[in-house]
């Protein structure tokens, strides 16, 4: 497909609410503005905010999540125990959006959760971004790092003018500091362990489904990141795949075809489609559901690695075996 290149600021929406023509394409650095997500009455109910980030440490993995989808507040610290492969798993959905404080634009100030049963901030830094959490069982001390030529995908997908969504998908980041569960601290390795962000805004239909994949890793000397997506974007115009080297993002503008089994997620998951074609064989599956009245989601997030390659349109193949990380399948109403 052929997919527009954003290279100067731009507004996600017009003055009344609707999707701005001007904003629809791709970027390798954030240039939306999102501020008007959120405000005001317009398509209330359906505008989707969220700040997600996913750690992979030699002792643990990690998920943090703070979100508001207008008439609700979803909330959660995940952390999984990789020598016994047990979870703690601390979710807190509240009424509305009053728990948490969230940036209109990505970098525009700090992300915050309050409930009864977790803390979350999440806020920038000199040169990275400071997660911190706090529940009962676990506290966790990340920054993450990111150099100024850092890039990132950036990707509006356009399902209508009144729906769409704005996400950036920043993959294989360096972070470093502690985690700490039931009493006892785990150091958090710069050298081995990556941190994912999916930041995003929109307004989304009341149902979808969506595929989301991503792994980090050094493959031949390199840091190499893999993103990929599918089913939401499926139509639209629009793709979430792209591949980072180096910190230089190269977009992958194919729709992928996902191959796995529903009844057996732990079964090895293929990816393909022009210029790729990737294998993922999960050594772990997390299972996440809710349902509280208008809003459930069924969730299974599987942990693995990656073997395969990218093909650039310049002919270059990129290998991402080893790559360690995530493929999930997720069906939401909300």
């Amino acid at each position: 497909m052929a997919e527009h290149e954003i290279i100067a600021p731009v507004d996600l929406c017009l003055p009344g609410g609707k999707l701005n023509r001007d904003a629809i394409g791709w970027t390798s650095y954030p240039w939306h503005n999102t501020d008007r997500i959120g405000r005001g009455w317009y398509g209330w109910g359906r505008n989707k905010r969220w700040e997600y980030w996913g750690f992979i440490t030699p002792t643990h993995l990690i998920g943090i999540t703070v979100s508001s989808i207008d008439y609700a507040s979803v909330n959660a610290v995940w952390v999984l125990d990789r020598s016994t492969l047990t979870g703690i798993d601390e979710t807190s959905v509240t009424p509305f959006s009053g728990a948490v404080t969230l940036p209109g634009t990505l970098r525009g100030g700090p992300a915050t959760a309050r409930t009864k049963t977790l803390d979350i901030d999440i806020d920038e830094v000199d040169g990275g971004t400071s997660i911190q959490a706090k529940t009962d069982r676990v506290t966790i001390n990340l920054v993450t790092e990111r150099d100024a030529e850092h890039q990132a995908l950036g990707v509006v997908v356009p399902w209508t003018y009144r729906l769409f969504q704005y996400t950036v998908k920043d993959v294989a980041l360096r972070v470093r500091g502690t985690i700490t569960v039931d009493g006892q601290e785990f150091e958090v390795p710069r050298a081995e362990s990556w941190a994912v962000l999916d930041h995003g805004r929109g307004r989304w239909p009341y149902r979808m489904t969506w595929n989301w994949g991503a792994g980090c890793g050094v493959v031949d000397g390199r840091v190499v990141g893999l993103q990929i997506g599918g089913k939401w974007t499926d139509g639209s115009g629009s793709t979430e795949n792209s591949i980072v080297i180096n910190g230089t993002l190269h977009k992958i503008s194919a729709e992928l075809d996902w191959q796995y089994d529903q009844s057996n997620y732990m079964a090895p998951w293929r990816m393909t489609g022009d210029g790729v074609d990737v294998t993922f064989t999960p050594y772990y599956e997390r299972v996440a559901q809710t349902n509280a009245f208008v809003v459930s989601s069924n969730t299974h997030q599987c942990f693995g690695h990656y073997s395969g390659s990218v093909t650039l349109t310049d002919g270059t193949v990129l290998s991402v075996d080893g790559l360690e990380g995530w493929a999930e399948h997720v069906q939401n109403r909300w």
